[in-house]
């Protein structure tokens, strides 16, 4: 979340931060870290990323054993609550709507948010990425720019499906066809996907990527735009903030594409995918202790600085977020689910 303060009516980075403004404690200090606030705090933190990587272990993946050749071909996998289908990454939720309506979307999305994001870089400078905003801002951008390649060969592989003519040397090469045996398909077969499920393309590492980045982004975004408009700047930085289209846009329009690609797209929600929201926020966390404790700097956010009141139970308050944050993301699906087999039961795609 950006912060830009402002001293005396001017804005100022952290370079000219005077003295009085800066944090009192040092936190290259080993008393800062050496006590009962920061081992509370990295309890909260690093128990939770070690359940979301029990999560992943547990139910991630297909759930089928790896296989090879002929072997591959004949052993159906086992389905689990963590498949991932290729189609799904590119697929519009309605039949009707054309793959290059979501492509058009992801394309937008992305030049709209890497525009927005190399602005701020450039009027902020790289200090911006201190930022728990600016993380989850750039993981959008990458989502909409994964997505749009994804979206890409979607609409070709549509297009080699309803030609009707899967013998077309343009596109044997190119699309994953039953009896393809190009070059470049055998390579998209090996890093993309290599199973089928009654007929569908179990998604590889671009497909998986996908479906990880769309999940963390689904509770990123509604923690870093709740937390801004409803903690931070009304309760406990007011004075520090001065608002414009920059900090407005980086509060808000991340969370609007992420729900309109929603509304478009075919992804699975399954909730132990909360696991990439929990292991994304820890990180953030985890590489703000490594530079606090390398470099005394002021804090991106006044609840991290273990010398705030109350520092652990912000922490542990932060961390308990998490969970509705993800469970409102998970309405707003549920309530897209509902509607669209309501008003479209013929042609809306989605398989739980």
């Amino acid at each position: 979340m950006l912060m830009k303060i402002w001293w005396q009516g001017r804005p100022i980075t952290a370079a000219l931060l005077a003295p009085a403004m800066l944090m009192e404690a040092d936190t290259t200090d080993p008393s800062y870290w050496l006590n009962w606030k920061f081992l509370l705090c990295a309890t909260w933190v690093y128990s939770c990323m070690a359940l979301a990587c029990y999560l992943i272990w547990k139910y991630e993946g297909p759930s089928s054993p790896a296989g090879n050749g002929d072997a591959e071909q004949a052993q159906q996998p086992r389905i689990g609550p963590g498949v991932v289908y290729l189609e799904d990454c590119w697929k519009p939720c309605l039949k009707q709507i054309h793959p290059a309506w979501l492509l058009a979307f992801r394309l937008v999305s992305f030049f709209v948010m890497a525009s927005i994001l190399t602005y701020d870089v450039i009027v902020d400078g790289w200090t911006v990425f201190l930022y728990y905003t600016q993380w989850t801002f750039l993981l959008v951008t990458l989502y909409f720019g994964l997505g749009s390649v994804l979206s890409i060969y979607g609409c070709y592989q549509y297009a080699y499906k309803t030609s009707g003519d899967g013998s077309d040397a343009d596109h044997g090469s190119y699309i994953i066809a039953p009896t393809g045996e190009g070059g470049y398909d055998n390579s998209m077969k090996t890093s993309s996907f290599s199973k089928t499920h009654d007929g569908r393309e179990i998604a590889g590492f671009w497909g998986y990527l996908f479906q990880f980045m769309f999940q963390t982004n689904a509770g990123a975004v509604m923690i870093t735009d709740l937390v801004f408009w409803f903690i931070l700047y009304p309760f406990l930085a007011r004075n520090q903030y001065h608002m414009n289209f920059l900090l407005i846009g980086t509060h808000s329009i991340n969370v609007v594409f992420i729900i309109g690609d929603t509304a478009l797209n075919s992804l699975r929600f399954p909730w132990f995918r909360i696991s990439y929201f929990m292991l994304w926020t820890g990180m953030f966390v985890s590489v703000q202790w490594i530079i606090h404790a390398n470099v005394s700097i002021w804090w991106p956010y006044p609840f991290l600085d273990l010398t705030y009141p109350g520092a652990p139970v912000w922490y542990l308050v932060v961390a308990l977020l998490h969970l509705p944050c993800y469970g409102l993301f998970a309405l707003v699906l549920r309530l897209k689910q509902s509607l669209l087999q309501r008003w479209f039961s013929d042609s809306y795609t989605y398989v739980k």
